[in-house]
């Protein structure tokens, strides 16, 4: 008997198609019904909307929002759907070059969509099948650091030697390869002018970092922490992850963030700041 993930023939079912401008108000009905697996997405809707000449990507469905959809841009992020809709959204990834440097989101749907996409994307650079989705929706449990603050511009370079040193650890490569590190600088740049990049500085170098990658109207989702290797296992990223949690959650918000299920130390961390595990997400690295 034929596996129901195994990627032989295309389906013959319907087709994912780019979800109307018109269904605007749905989908943001189906992203607030989650909202901190889909703040990513739901980021991204509530700022620039469905107009996919806005360069920020598109949302594709089969049928409609409430029933299927998934978000195909820098990453392929399905949010919603059944097999025969992962089946459309692998037909539709498939037929055009790749663009998407990852498959991204929980792991029930991510997983099951690499599958169908293995055949004509080839082989991973890496998969991390298990990654706790955690989410914090109270003042942190754990003394959050005074000391952790807002970068400010004038300091991009500072912490942009980091953020460099964080990509390369953990991501295994370094977001300089291509363009000299162009596009990087200005993503950097984006979240220190937008007030959400984080810092703890020491003599004039950054010991702790964090941004907050995503802000949707109900979620903040903290990305990219890292601390310093002279300065681990002496508290600074638990205290450090506090304080930027605790800004978040005075916005009304739930601060979130997802982990690799191996990182015990991490773990710990984030369980004495007071996150708990509300999901699990995968992720694909396919670049």
């Amino acid at each position: 008997m034929r596996s129901l993930l195994e990627p032989t023939r295309r389906s013959k079912t319907a087709p994912a198609r780019p979800v109307a401008v018109r269904d605007l108000g749905e989908v943001l009905r189906v992203l607030d019904a989650d909202p901190v697996a889909s703040c990513m997405i739901a980021a991204r809707v509530q700022e620039f909307g469905l107009d996919s000449r806005t360069g920020a990507g598109e949302l594709w469905s089969r049928g409609g929002p409430a029933d299927s959809l998934c978000f195909s841009g820098a990453n392929l992020v399905p949010l919603r759907g059944d097999q025969q809709a992962l089946r459309a959204f692998a037909d539709r990834a498939g037929r055009w070059p790749r663009v998407c440097s990852s498959v991204v989101g929980r792991q029930e749907l991510a997983l099951p969509l690499w599958e169908m996409l293995l055949p004509t994307w080839g082989p991973a650079r890496e998969l991390r099948a298990d990654q706790p989705l955690l989410a914090l929706a109270r003042p942190a449990a754990a003394r959050a650091d005074g000391g952790v603050r807002r970068v400010r511009p004038d300091e991009i370079d500072r912490y942009l030697t980091a953020a460099i040193a964080m990509f390369i650890e953990e991501v295994g490569i370094d977001p300089r390869t291509g363009d000299g590190g162009r596009g990087y600088r200005r993503r950097i740049k984006s979240l220190i002018e937008s007030g959400r990049a984080w810092a703890r500085f020491e003599d004039g170098e950054v010991i702790y970092k964090a941004e907050i990658g995503a802000l949707s109207r109900r979620t903040g989702q903290i990305q990219g922490v890292w601390v310093h290797p002279e300065f681990r296992g002496a508290g600074v990223g638990t205290a450090g992850t506090a304080a930027v949690a605790n800004a978040v959650v005075a916005t009304g918000r739930t601060a979130s963030l997802y982990v690799n299920d191996y990182n015990r130390v991490a773990r710990r961390a984030y369980s004495r700041v007071g996150f708990r595990q509300i999901a699990t997400f995968a992720t694909v690295l396919v670049d």
